[in-house]
C-alpha cells in the first residue's frame, strides 16, 4: 500500500466509539446543521420496523440527534411502508416523489429520489433489511462527517457476518465487494484501496456533495459516489468508520451476479474521467442453472442526473 493511502488511513479512520450522541446533536445544534437518515427499502416488512423502531427510539427520542428519520419505499409488494409508518418514519414512495422526473426501480433511484423530500445537512443511509447492526452506526456515520470540515463523504465498515441457515456463522459476507469491487478499485483507483467497505449500505454525506452527483439508480450508487467523490475532490474528501459487525439478508449468488455486472459497468463510465452513460453492448445477464436452464435478466444502467440540475427541487423547503 503506498505512502499516500497508509497516512489516510492514520487520520481518516475512525471507530464509532469515539463519538457520544448527546454531544454530536449538542454541537450541530449550535451549528445549525440537521442529520437526515434515509432508509430505502424493497420488500422489507420482516425487518425494517426493528431498524426504524431502534433509531426513533435511541436517536430521537432519547438523544435528538436525528431530526429527520425517512423510509422510501422502492415498489414494495409487501406491508414495508405500513411497517416503516407504525414504527415512527416518516414513507415516501419512490414512484410518487417529483413524477414529473419519472421513476425507476432500484435502491439508487431511492437514494436520490430522497433528495426531494429530505431537508436535512447531514444524509446518512442506512439499509432496512439489518439483523445485526445498532444506532450507534448513526451516531458513528455522523461523527466522522462532522470531524474534519474536509470530509464529505464516509464510508462504514464492519465484519460483514454471513449468517446462513445450516451453516455456521461467519464474517465471509460481502462477496461483491471480495470478488469485484476491491479488484477494480486497486487496478484503476489504487488510493481507494484503504476504503474497508466500498459497497457499505450505511454510509453518510453532505448533501452539498450528494445532490451534485450522478447516480446510477440500482446498486451501483455505493461505489459511484466513492469513485466520483475521490475523482473530484480527492481522497481527503473521503473518510470510514469501524461500525463493528453486521449481519443482513444475504442474496443468492445469482442474484449477486446481476449487481456484479451493474458496478462493471457503472467502474467502466468513469475510468476516464466524468461518469459518462453506462454504454455497454448488451443490458442483460445470461445466467444457466441445471433445473431451471437458461434464463435472462436485466441489468439496470440508468443514471440519474445531479438532482440540483432537475426542475423542482429548487422548490424543497430547507
Amino acid at each position: 500500500m503506498r505512502a499516500p493511502t497508509r497516512e489516510w488511513l492514520a487520520r481518516h479512520s475512525h471507530a464509532h466509539g469515539d463519538f457520544d450522541a448527546a454531544q454530536l446533536a449538542e454541537r450541530l445544534r449550535a451549528k445549525g446543521e440537521q442529520v437526515t437518515v434515509v432508509i430505502p427499502a424493497k420488500d422489507e416488512a420482516t425487518t425494517v420496523g426493528e431498524v426504524v423502531a431502534g433509531l426513533r427510539r435511541e436517536l430521537v427520542e432519547a438523544v435528538p440527534l436525528v431530526s429527520e428519520l425517512v423510509v422510501i419505499d422502492s415498489d414494495s409488494t409487501d406491508a414495508t411502508a405500513q411497517v416503516a409508518a407504525d414504527a415512527g418514519a416518516t414513507v415516501h414512495h419512490s414512484a410518487e416523489i417529483a413524477p414529473h422526473l419519472g421513476s425507476h426501480p432500484g435502491k439508487g433511484e431511492a437514494l436520490w429520489k430522497s433528495l426531494f423530500v429530505t431537508s436535512g445537512e447531514l444524509l446518512v443511509f442506512v439499509d432496512a433489511d439489518l439483523t445485526e447492526w445498532g444506532p450507534h452506526f448513526v451516531t458513528g456515520l455522523v461523527g466522522a462527517l462532522t470531524a474534519d470540515p474536509a470530509t464529505l463523504l464516509v464510508k462504514g465498515w464492519y465484519d460483514r457476518v454471513l449468517d446462513v441457515p445450516g451453516r455456521s456463522p461467519s464474517t465471509e459476507g460481502g462477496r461483491v465487494t471480495e470478488l469485484v469491487a476491491r479488484p477494480v478499485l486497486n487496478l484503476w483507483w489504487p488510493d481507494l484501496a484503504g476504503v474497508v467497505q466500498p459497497l457499505a449500505g450505511e454510509w453518510a454525506a453532505r448533501r452539498a456533495l450528494m445532490e451534485t452527483l450522478t447516480v446510477p439508480t440500482g446498486y451501483g450508487v455505493e461505489i459511484a459516489s466513492l469513485i466520483d467523490t475521490y475523482r473530484r475532490l480527492g481522497l481527503g474528501a473521503i473518510a470510514q468508520v469501524d461500525l463493528g459487525a453486521r449481519a443482513h439478508r444475504h442474496q443468492r449468488d445469482h442474484d449477486l451476479a446481476v449487481m456484479a455486472a451493474e458496478l462493471l459497468a457503472v467502474v467502466h463510465a468513469r475510468q476516464h474521467g466524468e461518469p459518462q452513460e453506462l454504454d455497454v453492448v448488451a443490458d442483460e445477464l445470461h445466467q444457466f442453472t441445471r433445473d431451471g436452464g437458461w434464463r435472462t435478466r436485466p441489468v439496470p444502467l440508468v443514471q440519474r442526473p445531479p438532482a440540483v440540475s432537475q426542475s423542482g427541487y429548487e422548490d424543497v423547503d430547507r
